[in-house]
């Protein structure tokens, strides 16, 4: 539910009201106090937007290794083919080569000039054939070497999707009793995905996790806490209801980003996650999943993310 609308009186009489009911020193901190909270509101928005820097710069890392990976599996099909041909041409090579020794162990009584010619035929196709065995051994190892590392690539991709599996999993069992009631889990893109809608967390237009929201994110933070290779993103979202006056909150920004920040909290406080591991992120109104459903959009998402240092260096390398 959202603040009712309440009819606003004239600022002057508001300013009578107040001079009249609150001492001036208890207005002056009054006064103080909400300077004090605009600031920290200012602060807590421009965080955020840092944060959603930092995701989108690491969503770039993801394609381009993405992308790396398979320009290196096209390279190795290229190779692969290449190598087959010149062996092709080998086994042709082989074959002439032993026409011209029989020629020549028939001609070898003959005219000197003719075995002169043959000689140097003969020694001319040795060369060339010694140039194409190296080049084959030369291509051969390239192509071993690109193999053994497209392989190790491949079996690190395994390991890491199926470490995210076993943590959706683990997540699954902790959160046992949620689903249903506002919590959905999906591994998507090498991440998981662990949605909290608002009717399992907060209040209507509070930023404060309720109880039984409490025991979720502390079911959850003692699920992931020993993940030392994985990230959490924890984000913030709302619907497109406009903040009414009166609030405590700004705007959606302001509500996202606070609601964000104390799931952090709740994940650090009640865990042993480093929290260099942890994130806090507002996305305001504007990464909606159903345009149709404000519920749905009103929520939180924690997003776990493995560590990809390793396979974007064996790409890069």
């Amino acid at each position: 539910m959202r603040y009712a609308r309440i009819p606003l009186m004239p600022l002057s009489i508001i300013g009578l009201l107040l001079m009249a009911c609150v001492p001036a020193r208890k207005y002056q901190e009054l006064e103080a106090r909400a300077n004090a909270m605009e600031g920290e509101q200012q602060e807590a928005l421009s965080k955020a937007r840092e944060v959603q820097a930092r995701y989108d710069e690491q969503q770039v890392v993801v394609d381009d290794l993405q992308k790396r990976i398979a320009q290196l599996e096209r390279d190795t099909a290229t190779t692969g083919t290449a190598l087959r041909t010149m062996q092709k041409q080998y086994d042709k090579i082989n074959a002439l080569n032993d026409q011209l020794l029989d020629k020549y162990n028939k001609l070898l009584a003959g005219d000197r000039s003719e075995n002169r010619k043959l000689l140097s035929d003969l020694e001319a196709l040795r060369l060339d054939l010694q140039n194409k065995e190296d080049s084959i051994e030369r291509s051969s190892k390239a192509l071993a070497e690109r193999e053994a590392s497209l392989a190790e690539l491949q079996a690190e991709l395994a390991r890491k999707d199926q470490a995210m599996r076993d943590l959706k999993e683990r997540v699954g069992k902790a959160l046992t009793g949620f689903e249903g009631k506002g919590l959905t889990l999906e591994q998507r893109n090498g991440r998981l995905y662990v949605r909290l809608e608002n009717k399992l967390l907060f209040p209507s237009g509070s930023a404060v996790v309720d109880k039984k929201g409490q025991e979720a994110l502390v079911n959850l933070a003692k699920a992931i806490e020993n993940d030392k290779d994985i990230s959490i993103l924890v984000e913030g979202h709302t619907d497109t209801d406009k903040i009414l006056p009166g609030s405590v909150f700004k705007d959606n920004w302001d509500l996202s980003v606070a609601r964000a920040t104390s799931v952090v909290r709740i994940l650090q406080e009640n865990s042993a996650i480093d929290p260099t591991r942890l994130t806090a992120a507002g996305r305001s109104e504007f990464v909606p999943v159903d345009p149709g459903d404000k519920a749905k959009n009103r929520r939180i998402e924690v997003i776990l993310s493995p560590d990809l240092k390793a396979l974007y260096n064996m790409v890069a390398d």
